[in-house]
């Protein structure tokens, strides 16, 4: 069976960008805190059927929560970057965003004792107009990055980048594309998270059978540890917001549960090493948009 990539972005259920417009970060200390409850059943659930993963790491939970990333780290998981304040890069200038990589990297190292490898950016927002953030990301030692979504959508996605794994031949960094099933001339998403949540699981799981088998690629999964929290508390935001972040909350853990038992996993980390030869794209070639 294929080895693919699991992930957990470790974030507080009121920091997601779908709240960030009633929800101010000066704010956050007001809300009831879940993210070290969720996040310590998501470790249960992936004991329980031996499974290791690569969690993203928010570094204003690592440095409120510093034990729960040592017991992460602790539980043979790979820890990684998730940035530090969970804004998207679009709202960051590059010289905002380095100071977070490094801080995030340094702060998260410091407390895991582990290498911090991998980073994700907050909301895939890694597009375009983002593109700067890879070099950054590169010189501030990073191996490589989870954040490049190939669809379109609101908010994030590079509809024509790579689907599979791949070189930033610039600046040698490894790429791991958010995982979509290639349908016609559609790219499905099918990593997780939302959609995770609003297809059903058969479709789910037969879309990413369809890329271990038919395309012969790993795909990398991600789930948040407040989409296993369906009791959480309820926030004021605009109707598309709340769709986003409330729908089917109570059917995750039940869905996750099948995932792990049809698919086998391993850090990020892991399953980049394991591939042998990975393509090189420029960074014209990632931002043509064909």
């Amino acid at each position: 069976m294929m080895i693919n990539a699991l992930s957990v972005d470790v974030e507080e259920y009121f920091q997601v960008v779908a709240f960030a417009k009633v929800v101010k970060p000066e704010d956050w200390d007001v809300f009831p805190p879940r993210v070290e409850k969720n996040t310590k059943l998501v470790l249960d659930l992936l004991a329980e059927e031996g499974v290791k993963a690569t969690f993203f790491c928010l570094g204003w939970v690592a440095k409120k929560y510093p034990a729960l990333i040592r017991l992460i780290a602790q539980a043979g998981h790979e820890v990684a970057s998730h940035g530090v304040s969970h804004k998207p890069l679009f709202e960051m200038t590059p010289e905002e965003f380095r100071k977070e990589a490094r801080e995030s990297k340094k702060v998260l190292e410091d407390i895991a004792g582990q290498e911090v490898l991998g980073f994700r950016a907050s909301t895939y927002s890694v597009t375009r107009k983002t593109i700067w953030a890879l070099k950054i990301l590169a010189e501030e030692g990073y191996a490589y990055d989870s954040s490049i979504f190939p669809i379109y959508h609101d908010l994030y996605g590079i509809p024509s980048a790579p689907r599979r794994p791949f070189v930033i031949k610039e600046h040698n960094l490894k790429e791991f594309p958010v995982s979509t099933a290639r349908l016609g001339k559609m790219n499905i998403p099918v990593a997780g998270g939302g959609y995770f949540r609003l297809f059903p699981y058969f479709l789910t799981r037969y879309l990413l059978k369809r890329v271990n088998k038919k395309e012969k690629l790993p795909f990398v999964f991600y789930v948040h540890p407040w989409e296993f929290d369906p009791s959480q508390p309820r926030i004021k935001a605009p109707l598309k917001s709340r769709f986003r972040h409330y729908q089917n909350l109570s059917k995750t853990k039940k869905r996750f549960h099948k995932l792990l038992k049809d698919f086998s996993f391993a850090p990020l980390k892991e399953v980049l090493k394991s591939l042998e030869s990975l393509p090189k794209v420029s960074l014209k070639e990632l931002v043509d948009e064909g």
